[in-house]
């Protein structure tokens, strides 16, 4: 008898943490994982390249850093759920989106709003015991993302890839600022690089799933203008990255080579776009480069400063 009710408990404990863990899971997918993972190392190399900037050993600062990175975290969530909530139209029309809880009703939509406010606010709030610099700098990033981005602009112009850039360029000002309420002229730089990388990162996506974006009626530029005119702009932004190394060249001659280095290869990628019939394949082409630039760019700036940074 005692046997069996523990194999009864065992069931009903294993049951209840499966259900945990779908319920998590299903939690991640409306956060959105990937781009808070890389808005948060956006954001961390801000505050190391201003502690090198400044002079400043991390040990100092290691406190600061948690609280910026953690605060970042729940700003970037609380965005995310929110831009999840308000989209839930659009999501069901399309392919890669149409699981989603907010679609699916796996998590009350309630929930997922009440959710999104909450990371929201929690965020800014965490991001205020930086400072009020930066918690100002943490706003400014959600309202451009919710307001700008997701309310205003997504659904009526195909100039809403350039204004969601301005959210994905904040997190080095939000990185920056906790050190540095002065903001030497390279937060500036990092906050061009990224405003500048994202519209041919997000276009490339736009061009892999234009039809569901025209199935959805958003307005993306291979939708409303095709993908000739798309490829033209994109080439456009990556030439206008090939300066910023040179701008960066404090941080030394390694990084000033890598950097142009991805800069001539995604420029030499573009202008082979020109040429290629087969669009698709080639959008996924630039997608890819376009994550593995972003992420060799800034860990080779975090790498390279490493040691004076703790010192």
């Amino acid at each position: 008898m005692d046997k069996i009710e523990f194999t009864t408990q065992e069931s009903i404990l294993s049951s209840q943490t499966n259900e945990y863990w779908y319920k998590w899971s299903e939690l991640k997918s409306v956060m959105k994982v990937g781009i808070i993972n890389s808005n948060t190392m956006t954001a961390f190399a801000g505050f190391w390249l201003a502690l090198y900037y400044t002079n400043t050993s991390f040990l100092n600062y290691w406190h600061l850093l948690l609280v910026t990175l953690v605060g970042t975290a729940f700003v970037i969530a609380g965005g995310c759920v929110i831009n999840n909530y308000y989209d839930r139209d659009i999501d069901q029309v399309m392919k890669r989106t149409r699981n989603r809880p907010t679609v699916t009703g796996s998590i009350y939509i309630t929930h997922v709003l009440i959710i999104g406010v909450a990371l929201s606010v929690i965020g800014i709030l965490i991001l205020s015991l930086a400072s009020v610099q930066t918690a100002i700098f943490g706003f400014i990033g959600w309202f451009s993302y919710v307001v700008l981005y997701t309310i205003w602009s997504k659904r009526k112009y195909t100039i809403n890839t350039a204004i969601g850039s301005l959210s994905g360029a904040v997190p080095p000002l939000i990185g920056w600022s906790a050190v540095d309420p002065d903001l030497h002229g390279v937060a500036w730089i990092l906050f061009l690089l990224i405003f500048i990388w994202q519209t041919p990162h997000f276009l490339a996506i736009a061009m892999k799933k234009e039809d569901e974006y025209r199935n959805a009626n958003i307005p993306m530029l291979p939708v409303v203008y095709g993908v000739k005119i798309t490829k033209r702009q994109m080439l456009v932004y990556i030439i206008c990255l090939l300066p910023i190394p040179f701008l960066l060249h404090e941080i030394g001659l390694i990084f000033v080579i890598l950097a142009t280095l991805l800069n001539i290869g995604w420029l030499a990628l573009s202008i082979k776009g020109l040429y290629m019939k087969d669009d698709k394949k080639w959008s996924n082409q630039m997608f890819i480069y376009s994550l593995l630039y972003l992420t060799i760019v800034f860990l080779s700036m975090i790498i390279i400063t490493f040691p004076s940074n703790l010192l």
